[in-house]
């Protein structure tokens, strides 16, 4: 079983005129901002996705554990057949996007109760607002950490933000960043993203060749990397100081 960390930078989510809520089922943690508290269609959502996810897996075994692209099988779950499709060109196994993958199916469903929805699952984003949002960035020891956010305009949602790092939290990761943050239309091509990226810094002088990399995988609107004192930025992004 995994063991549970707290997520306490939840504390700091500031979704003004929204209600907030935290839904847990398994090892999915999401935490949820909307126009009304939708706790309880959010859980059905969770379980809608993980039941064939978990079944998928357990005909399945090699898919949650290689870390290689996986064989396109036309007969996969849609959220799973997407995994697949998305990972494919990445070079990283399908279960590099689950998070974000949970994150947008989730949060699109959300959107048959409510106007706006803000979902994080394991710092990985589905944004669909109406106004403008930030998101901080958290980059463990990095004196950067929690300095600079993305400012997402609203006619750039729905938008996945998501990301990985190789040294803060639990995701895999073959590199040594303490944050790549990668922004796209998709959030399960986000997730897979922002891993595959994050295996290829080694150290901060990979951070020169980062945009090149990124510019190389389709879909990806923008994106940065932290590396101790030095940042990457790229693409469609707006950096604000906090």
């Amino acid at each position: 079983m995994t063991e549970y960390t707290e997520r306490t930078y939840r504390k700091r989510v500031n979704a003004k005129d929204l209600v907030s809520f935290h839904v847990v089922v398994k090892e999915t943690d999401v935490w949820v901002s909307a126009d009304q508290n939708l706790e309880k269609e959010a859980r059905d959502l969770v379980l809608n996705q993980r039941f064939p996810l978990e079944d998928y897996i357990s005909s399945h075994p090699d898919f949650l554990t290689t870390l290689k692209p996986y064989p396109e099988d036309p007969y996969a779950p849609p959220m799973v057949k997407e995994m697949i499709e998305t990972t494919r060109n990445l070079g990283v196994g399908p279960m590099a996007s689950v998070a974000g993958a949970i994150a947008q199916y989730v949060g699109h469903g959300l959107l048959k109760w409510t106007d706006q929805v803000i979902l994080e699952n394991g710092g990985d984003i589905f944004l669909k607002t109406n106004r403008s949002v930030t998101v901080s960035i958290f980059a463990g020891e990095s004196p950067m950490s929690g300095k600079i956010g993305l400012m997402i305009p609203p006619e750039k949602m729905p938008l996945g933000v998501c990301a990985s790092s190789g040294t803060v939290g639990h995701s895999l990761s073959l590199g040594s960043t303490d944050i790549v943050c990668i922004v796209s239309p998709s959030a399960v091509l986000a997730d897979g993203a922002a891993t595959a990226l994050g295996n290829r810094i080694r150290d901060k002088k990979d951070l020169e060749k980062v945009a090149d990399w990124a510019g190389e995988m389709a879909g990806i609107s923008g994106g940065l990397a932290i590396v101790g004192d030095q940042m990457a930025a790229w693409g469609e992004v707006e950096l604000v100081r906090l």
